[in-house]
């Protein structure tokens, strides 16, 4: 494994990345910066939480040119939340330059503010291909000046139906673009991609290797009926802080987080019909620890980067090997220990058959009356989430709400958990014990010295 200092990155970079915590570059890192910083385009195959971000990001910040005010450069991402995720990571990695200005553009918020943005200028811009295309099309965005374009998680995106919407954006950059295209899988569509507008590119392969090690999968058979019990029975088993609960349909994941909810756990749903607002909630609750449950569709968890995940529970198997793969990967990252667990009714079994053939060895099953005879225990959420009606757009930073919190509501900063930071709000993670004292003093002092409304999420 070599350093960040082998790569071939500027001093302030270096300086950077150390002050972010980044040790030593991951595999994907390893291979994809040099190519791209020596102008190459690359066809990267990588897994969600394998570093993939920084991997684009770093020569994405590297090559800029921030005196040039246009967009040089233009990430396209399948969601939303994927979107405002790398958004955040540029951002950070961007501090090693002066004033480079990120922008997100996607869909589900109103486009004017963002036409307002757009007109002040940026250096990067990463969206989703339907909100791209729609500022492509009114004229309020300009890539004549497109220097790297990056696909991220671009079989998800042909996927999700954008193969004809990406080709569209493509078509209309320069040709003497540099592009990196990054995807967990290998399918036909990506490849005709690539082959069309892309110029040789360097092929980074990084092996799907879940560290089977770190996890321990259980399977067990269920009636239908049973499926509720025997999910709240797995998490009074392990007390998770953190768990991901994957469900088919959007119904399922509403009606099964209901159901944990009336049983005392702390879950929240997530799927491609709640709007923004909801998303971003549920979203941040779960990273911040002050939601403990996570019941989610296989779509709108990609691109979810959740550290320190103990527990994944399959609510019914997925639909493909592969599929299950994913899942399970979200688990035992870092080398921590993780438990993957999957529910199947007798009508499913063929798939676990399926999963059995392609790893060439049996699954382990559990005995189910055992597991259904836990005894019930929710684990009770250690922090509780402030939402504040204010945020980047009203010049609001994370240091303006730590400083209301430990100073006049007199909160110890180590009680402050997450801040996260949206264009029109601002959620903020506080200890459960310090959480109604916050709300309280919120409620009555000033934050940047103006008075703004205060809830919890």
């Amino acid at each position: 494994m070599s350093s960040f200092k082998e790569l071939g990155l500027s001093p302030a970079m270096q300086a950077n990345l150390a002050r972010l915590g980044y040790a030593e570059p991951t595999p994907v890192q390893e291979q994809a910066i040099p190519r791209a910083l020596a102008g190459k385009d690359v066809i990267a195959m990588a897994q969600t939480g394998s570093g993939k971000t920084a991997a684009f990001g770093i020569p994405l910040v590297e090559a800029l040119q921030p005196r040039r005010f246009s967009v040089q450069g233009l990430v396209l991402c399948p969601t939303r939340e994927l979107a405002d995720q790398v958004a955040k990571a540029l951002r950070e990695l961007a501090r090693a330059r002066d004033n480079v200005k990120v922008l997100t553009l996607c869909g589900g918020v109103p486009i004017g503010p963002q036409i307002g943005s757009l007109s002040h200028g940026a250096h990067l811009v990463v969206g989703t291909p339907g909100r791209v295309e729609d500022h492509l099309r009114k004229g309020t965005l300009s890539l004549d000046q497109l220097r790297m374009l990056v696909l991220d998680e671009a079989d998800r995106m042909l996927d999700m139906g954008f193969e004809d919407v990406v080709s569209n954006i493509l078509s209309q950059t320069p040709e003497r673009r540099q592009t990196l295209l990054f995807s967990a899988t290998w399918p036909p569509a990506i490849r005709k991609l690539s082959e069309r507008f892309q110029n040789e590119p360097e092929d980074v392969r990084v092996d799907a290797e879940i560290a089977a090690a770190t996890i321990e999968e259980t399977f067990y058979e269920i009636q239908p009926e049973q499926q509720v019990p025997a999910v709240a029975a797995l998490l009074s088993k392990y007390q998770p802080v953190s768990s991901l609960v994957f469900c088919t349909t959007k119904r399922d994941c509403d009606d099964l987080a209901g159901a944990l909810a009336r049983l005392g756990f702390s879950a929240l749903s997530l799927h491609g019909d709640l709007d923004q607002r909801e998303r971003d909630s549920a979203l941040v609750r779960f990273a911040n620890q002050s939601c403990t449950v996570l019941v989610a569709t296989d779509v709108a968890a990609r691109g979810l980067d959740i550290k320190g995940l103990p527990l994944v529970i399959n609510a019914e198997p997925a639909r493909d090997p592969e599929v299950h793969t994913h899942r399970v990967g979200r688990t035992g990252r870092a080398g921590e220990q993780g438990h993957a667990v999957t529910l199947c009714t007798p009508r499913q079994g063929h798939k676990i058959s399926r999963l059995e053939t392609e790893r060439g060895e049996p699954v382990s099953w559990g005995e189910t009356g055992a597991l259904l005879a836990e005894p019930l225990r929710p684990v009770e959420p250690g922090m509780k989430t402030l939402c504040l009606a204010g945020g980047r757009k009203d010049k609001i930073r994370p240091g303006d709400v730590m400083g209301a919190l430990t100073g006049d509501a007199g909160i110890p900063g180590t009680a402050v958990g997450k801040i996260d930071l949206f264009d029109f709000q601002c959620f903020v993670a506080v200890q459960t014990q310090w959480a109604h004292q916050a709300l309280a003093r919120l409620e009555k002092g000033k934050v940047k010295g103006r008075k703004v409304r205060v809830r919890y999420a």
